[in-house]
């Protein structure tokens, strides 16, 4: 059995290797090109691409490797079409008639990236198919030809003056390859008379300079005979190329590989090393696995500087040159490097391109060409499926709230973290702010200066109400509930601080306690106040039961009671739930909000309930007692003052429920400071008035004289 070496594409059947044991490929293995082509495929985002397969069984077995490696890495096929095989020339018309609609499929321009795959005869059978095109007025092929290693933009002789411009800027995988020293002076003294029968060179020199060779005396009166004198640097490049590309280099190397494992061979026998030296080389009975041994073990530099070796499945170890394509009017073919695919570089630098140096179709004006199936979805839009079409078809839907999208084409859109919040665009994310209610910002300075002129107000009248603590109006109304009142007011003024500021542990679990004890309190005191009021009216008829009820007793009883219930409920409060700082990131999309979670938010209620109902009582008694004949009956100043006060805890609850952050607590502020202030105006305003201005008034005949 003989050793075989292939120059070009070699797809073998499974097991092949026990029918071929001593073949050797001259070009890397094919899967690397097809993996190569993916890559530049997803280099330019190229996505949406046409298929071309010669109608064979290489094209068969092409289209069932390469379709679902396109599909695993994100692009699909618009079409595919098959190319008939050079042996049906004389069918192509019949056939292209027969198939026009084909053709306007390809012209397609959506997919500006056609795909093709082939060897020469397929090249040559293309040219006739685009060349009939020209006859029928049929739009041209402007598009972006991809091709593998095996074709050649080679033209037969017939075809040389035919249009090739359809493919500039085309893209071919080719193996690497060299310009061998001397080569193309070497070609320069190429001339059809070198080997006497060697047929070949006299028909290429026929066909390819249009002339004949003077045969028979019945020619001799031809005026286009052949000189023997031509060059061959003078044929266009879709003929003939002056430098060793593809095939030529593979046999090249070939050769030389060979030659190399014979010469190995021959040095290792010490006979035939003597006979060498001597310059005697005798021949020697070579068999195919004593060449085999040599030749995959070989490691040589050949004339044009590569290094050449096999792997341990018997294919050269090399990469291909990605190699840009440029037809030009007058028949002339030129190639540009533009890049290089090395399956040997670590994962993601396999493909190495140099955009700029590409020369496109004109079509495209040297713009980077775009193949894909729709528009791209741009940062901000997420891709969304179509139904009943291919995955690189697709529908753009804009990313949802609090999502973003940052590149083209994403398939999903992300989600911005807790702390953040997404652009008007959804292109990015922002940090959110920092909510709550700050000692430094405008809001919360108004609210501290409110607080403070208040519980200023409050001290001074608690002061002025202790000077002339043995007036009839001080006296009046039990005195010692009237300081309680003024106290406990001054530090529902003070509480409302608690609110401002960077919520911590302890703020959070005194500020809704304190604030509802020290309610409790002051409505508790005004509850026994207003009794107070009554029982005393009522005492002063004769034989009245009650005035067994009248004194502080009574009094320090309500107060003691009503508050001690409030006691309860917060005591209860902190020990099943109680507030705790928090941060709610949700409630305002750009915003982060520092709170105080009220822990049982039933509790937060049952503590207003009962001021509520504290305030409730108070009134209703107030009210019944407002008309009783006293020249200064308190009775109606409470009732206005709890009017005052219902009126704001009432309005309090759904403008609480209805705003949020910051304004939340400023709301709940706003209602402390306001309702304290009713009360304090409501009840205290007039008795300061009197004591300042009216000191006349303050006199026991005033306060005893009946209406």
């Amino acid at each position: 059995m003989l050793f075989q070496l292939t120059y070009g594409s070699f797809l073998p059947a499974e097991n092949s290797r026990s029918h071929f044991p001593f073949l050797y490929q001259m070009v890397p293995n094919e899967a690397e090109q097809y993996k190569g082509i993916v890559r530049l495929l997803q280099h330019f985002r190229w996505t949406w691409i046409g298929l071309g397969a010669v109608d064979d069984d290489k094209g068969d077995r092409f289209l069932q490797t390469i379709v679902p490696l396109l599909s695993q890495n994100g692009i699909c096929d618009a079409f595919i079409v098959r190319l008939p095989k050079w042996d049906y020339v004389e069918d192509l018309i019949d056939s292209y008639l027969k198939h026009w609609k084909s053709y306007r499929k390809v012209t397609e321009r959506k997919a500006s990236v056609l795909f093709v795959y082939g060897e020469p005869p397929s090249f040559q059978s293309l040219r006739m198919l685009l060349f009939l095109t020209t006859f029928l007025s049929l739009p041209p092929l402007e598009k972006v030809w991809v091709v593998t290693s095996h074709w050649d933009f080679e033209s037969v002789s017939v075809q040389k003056i035919w249009d090739m411009e359809t493919f500039h800027g085309s893209l071919s995988f080719t193996v690497h390859s060299n310009q061998p020293l001397g080569f193309q002076e070497f070609l320069q003294t190429v001339k059809p008379s070198w080997a006497k029968g060697d047929g070949f060179i006299q028909d290429f020199w026929q066909q390819s300079f249009d002339c004949y060779f003077k045969m028979s005396k019945g020619e001799e009166g031809s005026n286009n005979l052949c000189t023997r004198e031509e060059k061959l640097e003078t044929l266009p490049g879709s003929l003939f190329e002056m430098r060793m590309f593809g095939h030529s280099y593979s046999v090249y190397s070939a050769v030389y590989a060979v030659a190399h494992a014979l010469h190995a061979l021959y040095g290792s026998t010490s006979k035939y090393r003597r006979s060498m030296e001597r310059g005697n080389m005798p021949l020697m009975n070579i068999q195919p696995w004593q060449v085999h041994h040599f030749l995959r073990n070989i490691l040589f530099n050949n004339t044009a500087g590569d290094t050449l070796y096999f792997d341990g499945n018997r294919e050269l170890v090399a990469g291909f040159d990605i190699t840009n394509w440029l037809m030009f009017p007058n028949g002339s073919i030129g190639r540009v490097k533009v890049g290089r695919l090395d399956p040997k570089a670590p994962p993601g630098k396999e493909l190495t391109i140099d955009v700029g140096q590409i020369s496109w179709h004109p079509s495209f004006k040297q713009v980077v060409p775009v193949s894909v199936c729709n528009d791209n979805c741009y940062p901000g839009f997420r891709k969304k499926k179509k139904e009943g079409e291919k995955f690189c078809c697709y529908a753009c839907t804009p990313c949802p709230g609090g999502m973003i999208s940052y590149q083209k084409d994403m398939d999903s859109c992300a989600q911005c973290p807790e702390h953040e919040y997404s652009s008007s665009d959804q292109t990015h994310c922002i940090s959110k702010t920092i909510n709550y209610l700050s000692q430094q910002e405008t809001l919360g300075i108004t609210l501290s200066i409110l607080a403070g002129f208040f519980s200023l107000i409050t001290a001074l009248m608690f002061g002025m109400f202790v000077k002339y603590k043995n007036t009839p109006i001080v006296k009046a109304n039990n005195r010692s509930l009237t300081y309680i009142l003024l106290i406990s007011l001054l530090l529902c003024f003070l509480c409302s601080l608690l609110f401002i500021g960077h919520p911590t542990k302890l703020t959070c679990l005194l500020r809704q306690v304190i604030f509802g004890m020290v309610f409790s309190v002051a409505l508790s005191s005004i509850l026994a106040k207003t009794i107070t009021v009554v029982l005393a009216f009522i005492a002063t008829k004769p034989g009245s039961a009650m005035r067994k009820w009248m004194g502080k007793r009574l009094a320090n009883s309500i107060l003691l009671s009503g508050s001690f219930i409030q006691i309860a409920i917060c005591t209860t409060w902190l020990w099943i739930s109680p507030p705790f700082p928090d941060v709610n990131m949700h409630q305002l999309g750009k915003e982060i909000i520092l709170e105080c979670n009220e822990g049982s938010t039933s509790m937060f209620y049952g503590v207003l309930s009962y001021l509520g109902f504290l305030a409730s009582v108070s009134f209703l008694v107030a009210f019944f007692a407002r008309k009783l004949p006293d020249s200064f009956n308190e009775a109606k100043f409470i009732t206005f003052s709890m009017l005052v006060f219902c009126s704001v805890w009432v309005s309090f609850v759904p403008t609480y429920l209805s705003t949020k952050g910051k304004y939340m607590v400023a709301v709940e502020i706003f209602s402390i400071l306001s309702s304290s202030a009713g009360l304090l105006g409501c009840i205290f305003f007039p008795k300061c008035y009197i004591i300042l201005l009216r000191p006349e008034l303050n006199s026991r005949e005033q306060l005893t004289r009946r209406k």
